[in-house]
């Protein structure tokens, strides 16, 4: 007899898999690990692999999630790109990716920031400050995202 298959809220994102987007089912099983910690789960129907961050706003970072909440932190206390490079040892355009794709998926990303990094709303909005500066060439999709995330009026 084998084991049982470990429970999860996870669906398949192959269109073409008849269990696309389906969650009351077991053939998604887990697959080992990424290169980044992520956890890869695999659909048994078929056959596609996916990584645990998939539709979050880490999805396609190399950086653990350890990190990305590390260097939160540093943003909340107001830290600079330069200044995070030297603590943390990565490269400031990783850094500065980072922030840009935050900025970019800053209504998931405030969720996770709550949740996750347990920050406060006034100390989520300070690191969107502190985004809103760092980055001054957003995009115009950045622009809105950072908008709807903001809680307070504080200026830039």
């Amino acid at each position: 007899m084998s084991r049982p298959r470990s429970e999860h809220n996870r669906y398949c994102p192959n269109e073409k898999c008849p269990l696309y987007k389906k969650r009351e089912h077991n053939e998604i099983v887990r697959n080992g690990h990424n290169y980044a910690g992520h956890q890869v789960f695999r659909c048994m129907c078929c056959g596609k692999q996916f990584v645990e961050t998939l539709d979050t706003p880490l999805y396609g970072k190399r950086l653990p999630k350890k990190e990305v909440i590390g260097i939160c932190k540093l943003l909340v206390e107001k830290n600079g790109v330069r200044s995070i490079e030297r603590i943390t040892g990565h490269h400031r355009d990783t850094i500065s990716n980072l922030l840009k794709d935050m900025a970019e998926h800053a209504e998931k990303m405030n969720e996770f920031l709550m949740h996750d990094v347990e920050l406060g709303e006034m100390e989520a909005d300070e690191l969107w400050c502190t985004v809103k500066k760092n980055k001054k060439m957003l995009s115009v999709a950045a622009q809105k995202q950072l908008k709807k995330a903001m809680h307070t009026a504080i200026p830039a």
